[in-house]
């Protein structure tokens, strides 16, 4: 689990050998110096999306915060200083620093910590029209989640994707795709946007790049990358030897044929079930939502008590938005697995219903 992080579950083989190997090589040198594990990655994370360039760094906040600072240098460096402030979306969550708090708008995150006016901008998930209308000559690009986590799992409509894209290439301005959380096989894709039909200009990845390493890698598109010339960004551990490894192993099995076919597969069974689960228990589930293994449950009780009780039967989730349980198992989880969280979340429902 490890909120989506742990995409292979806990010790897979391939991993620790990668690892183990590495850690009795060198574990540490400078992004200053070539390092060919490292260009082997951006190798391969580039021929499985849109993107030309990989900066690797250490989380998903340092990805985003990445791409913050692409969308308004390729402005700048294209004389257009205008253009600084960011669109993001309501119910959204792009991380924890101050830009990515600020992009969210989400007063809990940001009590506290931030004062004044940030750079970003806010409107309505899913509506084309406010996005359209909150755009200026200040705006430099919009960053969205195709699939919202933290807000409870919501993934994008393909047609509002589509209008958004439309948006920005008639503005000139970029979209960043905050993958942090769907990306890397987790929503049956190599990434979520793929599934949805539509391509960013810029993406950040992370959580389960790394199996449980830190890892994570904004990647663009050349024209907008060639804005980041020497000395523009950094990052101290970014692309160390160790992370670039283990990543290396982690996208060698997912990108095998028919690992993303068997992650769809059990994906659809796992939400089958869960709404077969929902139809026949109308007091106990509102709603499933998701995508591939990124899946959503909306009880009528209280999701925290929810979230609790399936923690005492041995079943770990995490909570979301709107009263929502993310339920978001390795990327390797077997069929026997899926049908015994199925019945613990089954009887821990039960359970909620009958203490109300």
């Amino acid at each position: 689990m490890g909120i989506a992080v742990n995409s292979l579950g806990h010790c897979h083989p391939r991993l620790v050998e990668a690892l183990t190997e590495q850690a009795g090589s060198l574990w540490h040198t400078s992004n200053l110096f070539r390092i060919p594990a490292g260009e082997e990655l951006a190798e391969k994370l580039t021929g499985l999306c849109f993107a030309d360039r990989a900066f690797f760094c250490n989380s998903g906040a340092e990805a985003m915060e990445c791409g913050f600072k692409m969308m308004r240098r390729y402005h700048h460096a294209r004389g257009d200083t205008r253009r600084k402030r960011i669109i993001a979306f309501s119910d959204s969550f792009h991380g924890r620093t101050l830009a990515t708090i600020a992009a969210a708008g989400n007063p809990a995150h940001c009590e506290g910590f931030l004062a004044g006016d940030s750079g970003f901008d806010q409107t309505p998930f899913g509506d084309a029209g406010a996005l359209a209308q909150a755009i200026d000559g200040a705006t430099a690009g919009v960053v969205l989640e195709p699939v919202q986590g933290e807000g409870g799992i919501r993934p994008a409509d393909p047609a509002w994707l589509g209008e958004v894209r439309a948006i920005c290439d008639e503005h000139g301005i970029l979209l960043l795709f905050d993958e942090v959380q769907c990306g890397v096989g987790r929503c049956g894709g190599f990434y979520a946007h793929q599934q949805l039909g539509v391509e960013p200009d810029l993406l950040a990845s992370a959580k389960g790049l790394g199996g449980g390493f830190p890892v994570a890698a904004c990647l663009a598109r050349e024209e907008v990358a060639s804005c980041m010339v020497a000395g523009s960004h950094g990052s101290t551990f970014g692309g160390n030897p160790l992370a670039m490894s283990v990543a290396n192993a982690v996208v060698d099995e997912i990108a095998q044929p028919g690992f993303l076919d068997r992650v769809r597969e059990q994906g659809e069974y796992f939400r089958g079930a869960l709404e077969e689960l929902a139809r026949t228990n109308p007091g106990l589930i509102r709603e499933i939502s998701g995508l591939g293994l990124m899946i959503g449950v909306f009880p009528h009780a209280d999701a925290g008590a929810f979230l609790s009780a399936l923690r005492e039967k041995g079943l770990l989730a995490v909570k979301g938005g709107n009263n929502s349980i993310r339920l978001l198992p390795p990327l390797n989880v077997g069929r026997e697995e899926i049908d015994e969280a199925l019945a613990i979340i089954q009887s821990a429902l039960a359970e909620l219903e009958t203490a109300a």
